[in-house]
């Protein structure tokens, strides 16, 4: 019925569910379209429930197979059972197919009594002469085939077995499936002129041998899993390893030779000239095919042989790695850029059948799951490269039944654009040579090179059926790429590389609940020797320039402190010197270190040099260690000096009476800027921070060759050189520091607030002079006496009095007439020091009997932070136009607290690899030191000032 114009639409109301919803919208004529929907679209009950019983293809019985449809077992027809897969039915014995329209739509009819057989195919019957099988199906002896259809197809109504004929002009036997008759094998024919292996001929393998000849007659069929410290029969080579080694031997057969090595490698190119196992026989061939010519002018690499090992010569290992270089060479930033490796393979299967040449790009020896992009960076020349991961044993036995072999090689073009190949040693950690592990000692010399390698053994490890679960799986776990630069190159030369894998022994259990843990990684190295040398040298000549700055403090302190001789504080006083300097040189050589490896790594075109090894990296992280414990014992005697202030003073003031709130307003200014520093902690650190995590500094620190501040979040994030850390942070602590402190010099002192000099113009205007001893006697002098007598005036007065000096209607502020000379550095005798001494108690003025002149420093003394005249009868009053006082706060030890603050960053990166873990430890230690320096300051401010009287107006 069709839908008119005159049908209106109408909501419909009442019922509910999916029906009732849809016929809610229809026309009111279309009664026998909402029945319709109905029937497609059925109610929903709303008490239905959506669980289903959980069922296996193997928990269906005998009469069932798996519906995979419905996800379930179901019953099988009448005269039917569950086929092999079991998702459909056959027919039982004795019964042929009627109807098979595909899975369990089958239909099962009962042959005749005179024709109980049932034909291959399953749709006829047929007589059987010879009996039936267990199927139900005809049965013939041995040798012979089963016969069921005329050569043009016509079924015959009593099948027939023919003897395959193995007579001369023949020599053929039925086949696997008894249907047909094929020729013999090569070697019966060839060893007995017949297709049967009669004594005293071996018959191994399916092959057929000759007992006869110089062949080993003891073979061992076991497989090595040293690891485990187990061996056993193996299934595999008990059926092969015997025919494999002699139709490479006698008949020289390329896919025996290959199979014959490849068990060799299975059991890790282990050799022991006690047994004839694997290895021991293929070396045997080796060794007895030596008329052979060679391969490529290779003399490990004999005719039919495939190549497994470099020799067993001491000594050999190092010429290999390190003699000739490969005859091509890699760039970075060049035109013709190089900077893939681009490694080939020459695959076999397990039965020596070469499969295929392949690239080692998208993964091919990287047992880990990844993207490709990340899969190929492992070969993108100069990115370190680190994959691991855990893998069920479910998942690597599915994926690999069988082992894949590869002999590897690097792909290379010449200089006449000729593409050839090189190949690539393997270093097996798990070779044994006569039962010792000499791959594994230190010594390279002792190195036994291979050549073949497999990822995944799961067939040598079955014991009774090849068909059966392994008993032992071997995995290669670790696998490393190293990459070794030429020495003194200039355009990317390197030596041959090297693979070094490492299998695990796994014995299987439950290979649902257990795992493996697998590694991959390509390192490259250069010798570090040269700038190893180069270190040593800087370290002894900045360390015996150390001593001697050392020396020459150690000197300045003892004339400062009026002591000529040399005792255990002098001894005691020389090694914090000693600490200090000693810090600096560390921190110079780590921070141009650094330097170096970033420029030079980064910027380079034609490689030159690769960055350190991880484990090389351990003396430079001990060097910034040294560098850190030293500067925190040179931080923490610098605090506790510091803390001691405002330390002994002395006063010179007017003889009007002085009002003691000028005193407590001086000090507390005093105290305020005990921690005033050139640069903001703070905005240091969250700068630093910035820079580093969101513009992408940190990026310079990965160990590839890029210099981009952004990574894709798809591409391979190489790991962080702790070189390159170090280096980057350093950097950027010291531009943006440096920068702070030029900032402060230049424009906020003099255009904003200058807190030193105006601590000097606040002493002046309220008439106190600051006295302060460093050293038993040297010291600074603060001339704060007011030009205008007084300070204790209204502000009516104060204010005339600064208009006065403005206008120069006053005498100047210097201590010498008409000069602004108002800070010093003191120099006094120990005569003064003694008188000092005897008024310390009752102080209250600048006794003028003591005598002293004035003097600027030379350059030389202004250099060395000494003085090299001695105070005898007269103190010595140096100009200071530096406010040089500025060296007992922390606003004067500004470089030092720079430099540790830069350490304790970096220390605390080093260690645990964070920026922002090591940005808040540094600004709260930072804060820490300035909490404790704030707070024993106002202690010793307050003790001196109303106790002791030493800092007084």
């Amino acid at each position: 019925m069709g839908l008119t114009a005159a049908g209106v639409c109408t909501m419909v109301t009442g019922g509910s569910g999916a029906g009732a919803d849809m016929a809610a919208w229809l026309p009111l004529p279309s009664a026998a379209v909402t029945a319709f929907l109905l029937l497609v679209f059925p109610r929903v009950s709303q008490a239905q429930t959506f669980s289903l019983p959980f069922q296996e293809p193997e928990t269906c019985g005998h009469n069932q197979y798996f519906d995979i449809s419905a996800l379930s077992c179901v019953s099988c027809g009448a005269n039917q059972r569950q086929d092999n897969r079991g998702t459909s039915c056959v027919c039982l014995p004795g019964f042929q197919v009627i109807s098979n329209n595909g899975g369990p739509d089958i239909i099962c009819k009962k042959c005749p009594e005179n024709m109980k057989g049932v034909t291959r195919d399953g749709w006829n019957c047929i007589s059987c002469p010879s009996g039936l099988t267990a199927e139900g199906k005809c049965h013939c002896p041995t040798g012979h085939i089963l016969v069921e259809r005329d050569v043009n197809g016509t079924l015959l109504s009593q099948a027939t077995c023919k003897l395959c004929d193995e007579n001369e002009n023949s020599f053929t036997v039925a086949n696997a499936l008894g249907d047909r008759c094929v020729r013999c094998e090569p070697t019966f024919i060839n060893t007995s002129r017949s297709c049967a292996c009669s004594e005293p001929n071996i018959l191994t393998g399916g092959l057929c041998f000759s007992s006869t000849g110089n062949f080993p007659p003891h073979m061992i069929s076991t497989a090595r899993y040293g690891e485990l410290g187990a061996s056993f029969t193996s299934e595999w080579f008990a059926k092969y390893l015997q025919s494999s080694a002699a139709a490479c031997w006698l008949y020289a057969n390329l896919t025996s030779c290959q199979a014959l090595g490849n068990m060799c490698v299975m059991n890790m190119n282990s050799y022991d000239s006690a047994t004839f196992d694997a290895c021991r026989l293929f070396q045997f061939i080796f060794e007895n095919t030596a008329g052979l010519r060679t391969v490529h002018s290779v003399s490990f690499w004999r005719q039919n042989l495939p190549w497994l090992f470099y020799g067993d010569q001491l000594g050999l290992a190092p010429q290999v790695l390190s003699t000739t270089p490969l005859p091509t060479n890699f760039s970075f930033k060049d035109q013709n850029q190089n900077t893939k490796l681009k490694f080939v393979a020459a695959s076999y299967d397990v039965r020596g059948n070469f499969l295929k040449w392949q690239t080692l790009e998208g993964g091919i020896l990287q047992l880990c799951p990844d993207t490709e992009t990340r899969l190929n960076a492992a070969y993108s020349f100069g990115t370190t490269y680190q994959q691991n991961c855990e893998i069920p044993l479910s998942k690597i036995l599915a994926d690999f039944p069988t082992p894949v072999f590869y002999d590897v090689y690097l792909e290379y073009t010449n200089e006449n654009q000729h593409q050839y190949i090189w190949a690539v040693p393997v270093l097996n950690l798990n070779l044994q040579h006569n039962k010792i592990f000499v791959n594994q000692d230190d010594s390279a010399s002792k190195w036994l090179l291979t050549r073949r390698i497999f990822l995944v053994d799961a067939l040598s490890g079955r014991e009774n059926d090849l068909a059966s679960q392994p008993r032992l799986l071997r995995v290669a776990t670790q696998i490393s790429l190293s990459i070794h630069l030429v020495p003194n190159t200039k355009n990317g030369n390197i030596y041959p590389p090297l693979i070094t894998i490492a299998y695990n022994d796994i014995d299987v259990k439950d290979p649902n609940s257990q795992s493996v843990k697998v590694s991959f990684s390509v390192e490259y190295e250069m010798n570090q020797g040269e700038a190893h040398v180069q270190t040593d040298i800087a370290l002894g000549v900045l360390g015996g320039l150390a001593v001697l700055s050392s020396l020459l403090k150690t000197a300045g302190w003892k004339r400062r402190i009026g002591s000529p001789m040399i005792d255990l504080q002098t001894v005691m006083k020389f090694l914090v010197y000693y600490a200090g300097d000693l810090a600096n040189v560390f921190f110079i050589i780590t921070v141009g270190t650094g330097l170096y490896w970033l420029i030079f790594f980064k910027a380079q075109k034609s490689v030159s040099v690769l960055l350190p090894r991880p484990a090389q990296e351990e003396r430079f992280v001990t060097y910034v260690g040294c560098a850190f414990a030293l500067k925190s014992k040179e931080d923490e005697t610098l605090l506790l000096i510091l803390s001691s202030w405002p330390g002994e003073g002395g006063v010179r003031s007017a003889t009007v009476p002085v009002s003691i709130w000028r005193t407590y307003f001086v000090a507390n200014e005093w105290n305020e800027i005990q921690t005033v520093r050139k640069i903001n902690p703070l905005f240091q650190v969250l700068t630093v921070l910035f820079l580093l995590e969101v513009v992408g500094f940190k990026n310079l620190a990965l160990m590839d060759s890029s210099s981009s501040l952004s990574r894709s979040p798809s591409s391979y994030i190489a790991p962080y050189s702790r070189i390159l850390r170090y280096a980057v942070s350093s950097a950027l602590w010291l531009v943006i520091g440096i920068i702070q402190i030029v900032f402060f010099a230049v424009f906020y002192e003099r255009f904003i607030e200058d807190k030193i000099r105006q601590f000097v113009d606040l002493c002046c205007m309220s008439n106190i002079s600051v006295f302060l001893l460093s050293h038993k006697c040297f010291g600074y002098y603060i001339h704060g006496r007011s030009v205008h007598g007084h300070a204790d005036t209204n502000m009516e007065e104060m204010n005339m009095n600064l208009k006065r000096e403005a206008e120069s209607l006053c005498s100047q502020r210097g201590l010498v007439p008409n000069t602004d000379g108002q800070t010093f550095q003191i120099a006094i005798s120990s005569q003064m020091r003694q008188h000092y001494d005897r008024i310390h108690e009752t102080l209250t003025r600048v006794h003028k009997e003591m005598d002293y002149f004035i003097k600027d420093k030379l350059l030389l003394e202004r250099i060395l932070g000494m003085e090299f005249m001695e105070p005898m009868e007269k103190s010595i009053f140096y100009n200071d136009e530096s406010y040089s006082f500025s060296s007992v706060l922390y606003y004067g030890n500004e470089a030092t607290l720079l430099i540790y603050d830069l350490l304790f960053f970096c220390v605390v990166d080093l260690a645990y690899q964070n920026f922002i873990l090591a940005a808040f430890l540094t600004y709260l230690q930072q804060e820490i030191f300035r909490f404790v320096r704030n707070t024993v300051g106002q202690k010793n401010l307050a003790s001196k000032t109303l106790v002791d009287q030493r800092f007084l107006i």
